[in-house]
């Protein structure tokens, strides 16, 4: 063991472990379990690389002009040499390595604190070990005196934060649309596939399943447009501004050339806040981001609960097959079988991806509250509640990019709709009778619904019996191009 000590005391910490005092007090004080994200990890490597990058240049151009280096623990000698090693472990951890070291969880108290100083203890040992020296030796590079130079969690936690939500929004852009083209692709395929539409679970009027893909089509192409501005939303960062953003205590060069370092580390386009006391104490463009995130899921869900009611049991078994007494299963609609679906009953398949989809969903709603909540439990110059905030955050976008995944591969891809089964059931419903109202009138097609509906007979077989229209002329009305076709014109009563 190694002893390493702070303000509070010391503690015994392994001595080959790349965390430190200050982590290993977070564990203590905040059991819990759930991980924290790695993503956030390494957009933490990359906003320090990027302040390393700053702090050396300022260096360089003190000694340059004054002959001192201005830094804190650091003279003309080992200038380079520190900054050599902090940025090669800071580049590491951006690239996910040590983070078996992050040992914070991800909900705690401080402010993001406890989440700075760990990733600070994992660079400044990582970096130790490459001049090779012993982790703990502080003496040389300590987590705060160097690891930390210029910088206070309150900037560099949230600017990270932001980092790892645009890599994650850019994903869930991607996702979005692969899902859109998918569900476009059985709405082109199925436009003048008949089929019964349904206001308030009641068979209601004759439409098409290429419609009811289009609406969801048309709600993802929203999703999508969407999630493309949130970008604008979280694209100004507070780095630079210290701890409350007033930036006490960093070089002005410092706080006007650190987010230039980070665009040319990204490629995203984060920039630095105009106030930046607004950027640091203010979180509602998160709330405004996740309601974004939370639209999406609504609409997945809204999707999803509508296909999993037309493939199941229940809808297939609405209407009896002609000449069969007892009850038959069909399914016009049906979805690619992933997985048995019971341990007892024999043959059960459910449909699991769209019930992930609505657990998934509700999370996403979930997390919208908490979001909103905390964002204005924040207390005069600053929100202590970050650390949860973000991991909900990370947390939706994550669910929602695995959401269009597994239904653009598991669910769409293999979705098929029976044409010719969806049309004989459109035919045996009384619904098709609204169809007939230009011509027949409400009263006599209501004859005829009541017809079909009582001696279970399909529309043509009632219309015979009844004699409301010609033969010619039904056939003529129910073509799927004028059952489909938006309102009619005076042409088509003659």
């Amino acid at each position: 063991m190694r002893k390493e000590k702070d303000i509070i005391g010391e503690m015994d910490i392994p001595v080959d472990a790349l965390y430190g005092i200050h982590a290993a007090r977070a564990v203590k004080n905040f059991p819990d379990i759930t991980p924290f994200h790695i993503e956030w990890y390494r957009a933490m490597g990359t906003v320090k690389k990027a302040c390393y990058l700053t702090a050396e240049a300022y260096g360089k151009a003190m000694q340059e002009k004054y002959g001192s280096s201005g830094l804190p623990g650091t003279n003309e000698h080992n200038v380079s040499s520190h900054f050599k090693h902090l940025i090669q472990a800071a580049k590491e951890v951006s690239e996910g390595s040590h983070f078996s070291s992050f040992i914070v969880p991800a909900i705690s108290g401080g402010a993001g604190t406890s989440i700075n100083m760990n990733v600070n203890e994992i660079i400044a040992n990582v970096a130790l070990l490459s001049m090779d020296e012993k982790p703990g030796s502080y003496d040389i590079i300590d987590p705060i005196e160097q690891a930390n130079v210029f910088q206070s969690t309150n900037d560099v936690v949230p600017t990270a934060l932001k980092v790892a939500l645009m890599f994650l929004l850019r994903d869930l852009e991607r996702e979005i649309n692969s899902l859109r083209s998918a569900v476009e692709k059985i709405e082109t395929g199925n436009q003048n596939t008949l089929r019964i539409g349904y206001t308030q679970m009641q068979e209601a009027v004759p439409s098409s399943y290429g419609r009811l893909f289009s609406t969801y089509n048309e709600a993802l192409s929203r999703d999508w447009w969407r999630v493309s501005k949130c970008f604008e939303r979280i694209k100004t960062v507070n780095l630079g501004g210290s701890a409350i953003g007033t930036g006490l205590a960093v070089p002005r060069y410092f706080i006007m050339e650190a987010i230039g370092h980070l665009q040319q580390l990204t490629g995203l386009p984060v920039t630095r806040s105009e106030n930046l006391a607004d950027a640091t104490c203010n979180l509602d463009s998160f709330v405004e981001v996740h309601a974004t995130l939370k639209a999406h899921a609504v609409n997945l869900e809204k999707m999803v609960s509508d296909i999993r009611l037309l493939s199941s049991d229940l809808a297939a078994n609405l209407l009896p097959l002609p000449g069969h007494a007892s009850r038959v299963t069909r399914h016009p609609l049906t979805i690619p079988l992933c997985q048995a679906g019971s341990s007892i009953m024999p043959g059960k398949i459910n449909p699991v991806i769209p019930e992930f989809v609505v657990s998934a969903s509700h999370r996403i709603y979930a997390n919208d509250q908490l979001i909103s909540s905390l964002s204005a439990q924040g207390c005069l110059d600053l929100n202590a509640y970050l650390p949860v905030i973000g991991h909900a955050m990370i947390e939706s976008i994550k669910l929602l990019i695995a959401c269009d995944k597994t239904l653009c591969e598991n669910l769409m891809q293999g979705l098929h709709v029976s044409s010719d089964q969806s049309r004989e059931d459109l035919f045996r419903s009384p619904s098709i009778t609204t169809a007939l109202l230009p011509l027949a009138g409400y009263h006599a097609a209501s004859r005829l619904a009541v017809f079909m509906k009582t001696n279970g007979v399909d529309i043509f077989e009632a219309n015979r019996e009844l004699n409301i229209l010609s033969r010619d002329k039904l056939e003529y009305l129910l073509l799927p191009e004028n059952l489909l076709k938006m309102g009619y014109t005076a042409g088509d009563l003659e």
